[in-house]
């Protein structure tokens, strides 16, 4: 897949084989979960090549922007605010590794009890795997778990340049005050690294671009709504993978096209969802690049996903940002009003999660929930028995699967996803 970048991740100072096998791995997932599907849109093609440009043409392309005079800095959580970022010149891309190929390596060196997404990407560094690793100018981490958390201390105290986000775990007129002057420093440091200062116009344009990122997903997620929606839910969960590593306005004019291809589909009556397939909506967990085992097996179990509860799903693109313009500081503070509306499980107490719920169950026509736990999620797991609850409210019944990134328990959580679609009520 990758053999052409091959010299590039000999200079990297990668390891070249086994980074060959990892990316062998993720492909033969993607072939079996993905590419295996039937009556998919031709507008998917674009987006199935991201998976391997992930790991090829994408790391050429931030070494492009080096070389321009550019910076570069690897995230782990949609907290983090892109749009300024991109104003300074500074290429933001998410790093979260959702491959179990990696994780062995990060066992060996950290606690096996802690989730596999931070496994995952930590052992793509063990290992000599994540072609980022060494080009990256910073590291930005939030505080939305305590796994995360420590592990931030680590890896600044093996000397890498880390920048840490706290995120409040209560909403409130102090604790707003609190994110907004994270935005501020997180602008600070930004312009430290690389080396210019934030400009209104720069940032105007920024949230622009993110703007038309958003209304796009928001446009393909509307598609799902629909009795047969156009596309799967498996596909659209890579679709909205990709979103977090590609450069967003070559991204966004692909998904514009895709979303007018999906538009003729409705208009034709065209779709790849069998007559009776369960509406389920997943919740929890992110399934970061890597991850599609959970949607393939409730779409290979008489299933359909038609909403996606989580940060690769609504809580990635739901709410713009104001296009406010000439006003740096009214700027940053609606671009903080903006992420602190995303409703993570780190909030305590989370009324707004189970508003939003309750909302996306109604719009999507929603049968079913599973809510999807990675292992050692803590937040997530606990508050499944709020979610649980707030479902049986509205008659919407749900399953909680807790999982990790292997293969060894997909027949078991088959033999669970289609016991639970038989007993959930149609509601067409």
């Amino acid at each position: 897949m990758s053999e052409q970048y091959h010299a590039i991740y000999e200079e990297l100072g990668m390891d070249v084989a086994l980074h060959e096998q990892m990316v062998q791995s993720i492909h033969e997932g993607f072939e079996r979960c993905v590419l295996s599907q039937t009556g998919r849109p031709e507008g998917m093609a674009y987006f199935d090549s991201l998976v391997e440009a992930a790991h090829g043409s994408r790391v050429q392309e931030v070494l492009d922007h080096k070389a321009a005079g550019g910076a570069f800095i690897g995230t782990f959580c949609i907290y983090v605010p892109d749009e300024v970022a991109w104003a300074l010149g500074v290429l933001p891309l998410a790093l979260c590794g959702g491959t179990g190929f990696t994780v062995p390596y990060a066992e060996a060196r950290m606690p096996r009890d802690i989730c596999p997404l931070i496994k995952s990407t930590l052992g793509m560094a063990f290992s000599g795997c994540c072609p980022f690793g060494g080009i990256k100018d910073m590291a930005v981490g939030e505080t939305t778990c305590d796994a995360k958390k420590k592990t931030w201390d680590v890896m600044a105290a093996w000397g890498i340049n880390f920048h840490v986000m706290e995120v409040p775990q209560t909403k409130g007129e102090r604790t707003a005050a609190l994110w907004a002057a994270e935005v501020e420093e997180f602008r600070t440091r930004l312009e430290e690294l690389s080396g210019r200062k934030l400009q209104a116009d720069a940032l105007t344009d920024a949230v622009r671009v993110m703007n038309r990122k958003r209304r796009a997903l928001a446009e393909l997620h509307a598609f799902r709504a629909e009795e047969r929606p156009p596309i799967s839910g498996t596909d659209v969960l890579v679709v909205t993978q990709g979103a977090l590593v590609d450069d967003p306005e070559r991204f966004s004019e692909h998904l514009e096209a895709l979303n007018e291809e999906l538009a003729e589909r409705v208009t034709q009556g065209i779709s790849p969802v069998a007559e009776g397939a369960r509406r389920i909506m997943v919740g929890g967990s992110p399934a970061v690049m890597g991850n599609w085992k959970l949607h393939h097996l409730i779409e290979t179990s008489g299933g359909v996903v038609v909403a996606d509860e989580s940060c690769t799903g609504t809580r990635y693109f739901e709410h713009l940002v104001p296009e406010i313009e000439d006003d740096v500081d009214a700027q940053l503070a609606a671009i903080a009003d903006r992420y602190l509306q995303i409703d993570c499980a780190c909030f305590s107490p989370n009324a707004e999660r189970m508003e939003n719920v309750v909302r996306l169950a109604q719009h999507y026509h929603v049968e079913g929930a599973i809510q999807y736990i990675l292992q050692y999620c803590h937040g997530y797991n606990v508050e499944a028995i709020n979610v649980a609850a707030t479902l049986d409210e509205i008659g919407v019944p749900s399953l909680t699967i807790e999982t990790d990134y292997s293969e060894e328990d997909a027949g078991q959580l088959r033999t669970r996803i289609e016991a639970f679609m038989e007993m959930a009520p149609a509601v067409r």
